[in-house]
């Protein structure tokens, strides 16, 4: 039974009453959605094919984007429990984008699964695990439009991100202050300072220069004639002599060890350190037969 020819419910181009709905959307999300920072993730070209994954997970750039959150009861996901890891924390969130204006914004056809979303609102890391980008339910073909992928939303499901030494360096204040506390950190003790004083986000490094260092790192704290605090160590620090690339100060390391205060709040798994010296204090190590009488 064919349907009327002079009334087409699915019109293969875009109409303007589709672009009408599409500028109405966009309205919507910018008055009821709120603002994120969109971070499409890079490899720096390095892809491991055996396990299929990328070991150099990097996020260098950061796109201002309004995104409405679907969320109304509060966060998704198995949300906060103790298993035989530790502390796991699986809040999920779900997002709406405009597709028009993500393409704009981002430079990409859509966004990705394992790009993040920064919400500022909670200071909040999330990892996108799926995109809805054929047939969206929040719009599922109005007006007729929706095939080929050619969508008025994006719809993201999220999850919490754990943190693992990622690169993320975006040059956006708001992520990269946030984000440094989260990295583990090696203290670098110093017998003394031969000239000037390092700054705190500094490239550090021990060679004839940066470019053919043995090692390098960033300065996370600078604590004159004690140590300094360093974060994102490439190679291997020793008992020599280190320099900052920026203020070109020198000071003489006399020894290097990865004992500093850090941050672990992005890990759910990093308790053993904890629950080993717990034990200490329950546990009699000395007993010679804990499972007999003699």
């Amino acid at each position: 039974m064919a349907t009327n020819l002079y009334f087409n419910n699915f019109p293969k181009n875009i109409t303007s009453e589709q672009l009408l709905v599409e500028d109405l959307v966009i309205e919507s999300l910018k008055m009821y959605g709120m603002d994120v920072f969109y971070m499409p993730r890079t490899s720096r070209d390095v892809i491991d094919n055996i396990y299929g994954e990328d070991p150099l997970k990097q996020y260098i750039s950061a796109f201002p984007l309004e995104m409405y959150l679907e969320n109304i009861t509060g966060m998704d996901g198995d949300g906060d429990f103790i298993s035989k890891f530790g502390l796991e924390i699986r809040d999920e969130i779900s997002l709406l984008v405009s597709r028009r204006r993500f393409q704009s914004i981002a430079n990409q056809t859509r966004p990705n699964e394992g790009d993040l979303v920064f919400v500022p609102v909670i200071n909040g890391f999330f990892e996108i695990t799926f995109v809805e980008h054929e047939d969206n339910q929040a719009m599922y073909h109005t007006l007729g439009r929706g095939r080929g992928g050619n969508v008025y939303l994006y719809a993201l499901k999220l999850k919490h991100h754990v943190f693992s030494n990622e690169i993320i360096e975006t040059g956006v204040s708001d992520i990269d202050n946030n984000i440094r506390d989260y990295y583990p950190r090696t203290k670098l003790s110093l017998s003394t300072m031969t000239s000037g004083k390092f700054v705190n986000d500094e490239i550090v490094y021990q060679g004839t220069d940066l470019a053919n260092a043995t090692a390098q790192a960033v300065v996370y704290d600078f604590y004159p004639n004690t140590h300094i605090d360093i974060i994102r160590v490439q190679g291997k620090f020793t008992a020599a002599n280190v320099i900052g690339a920026t203020s070109s100060s020198v000071g003489v390391v006399s020894v290097a060890d990865d004992t500093a205060y850090m941050n672990t709040a992005f890990n759910d798994d990093i308790d053993n350190m904890f629950i080993e010296g717990e034990s200490d204090s329950i546990i009699d190590f000395t007993e010679s037969n804990p499972f007999g009488e003699a």
